[in-house]
């Protein structure tokens, strides 16, 4: 049932694709490589003051992204990727050579918005749409299932909570400074 589910997504996303999607798309999967934009998002956060504990509790949600996802999640679950499984299907990008589950460009980025989201209601709402882009980007070059991409938010979420309570809570005040 999992399985027609996900191969019932990923025939719709190859029957829609154009130019336009796919140049689109592949601006939005290339910016969530490696978590870069949210990189980029929590260096700029932790530039200045008024900022910077929201910069650390980003940059908190990336490491637990890069450590219990792409560390150990993937490599425990070693899911395969359509592309690997469906060599007949014409790829619009490189194959990524590691695992498939769960999606690491959807749950740094789920865990980047929603960390933004606990900063300001705004800018976490953009970060959401940047989010749902680049991880419907991934379904759209045929390189994760859509229930990696769906782990992929629920990890993102979880790792984003977590790092806001540790952030908020668990660091002494003297650490953190004033209240968040």
């Amino acid at each position: 049932m999992i399985e027609t589910f996900d191969y019932g997504i990923l025939q719709w996303f190859q029957q829609i694709h154009n130019d336009f999607l796919t140049e689109t798309y592949r601006f939005f999967t290339i910016i969530g490589e490696g978590g870069a934009v949210w990189i980029a998002v929590a260096i700029l956060l932790l530039c200045f003051r008024e900022t910077r504990k929201h910069g650390v509790i980003v940059a908190f949600s990336l490491i637990l992204c890069l450590v219990f996802g792409n560390g150990l999640l993937k490599n425990i679950v070693a899911r395969p990727r359509p592309c690997w499984r469906h060599p007949e299907v014409e790829m619009l990008i490189g194959i990524p050579t590691d695992y498939s589950f769960p999606s690491g460009h959807t749950f740094s980025s789920f865990a980047a918005a929603l960390s933004l989201f606990h900063w300001k209601k705004s800018v976490g709402f953009g970060a959401f749409c940047v989010a749902v882009l680049i991880a419907t980007s991934r379904l759209y070059f045929f390189v994760h299932y859509p229930t990696d991409i769906l782990a992929g938010i629920m990890l993102g979420t979880v790792l984003a909570c977590i790092s806001i309570y540790v952030v908020k809570y668990a660091i002494p005040k003297k650490m953190r400074g004033s209240r968040i």
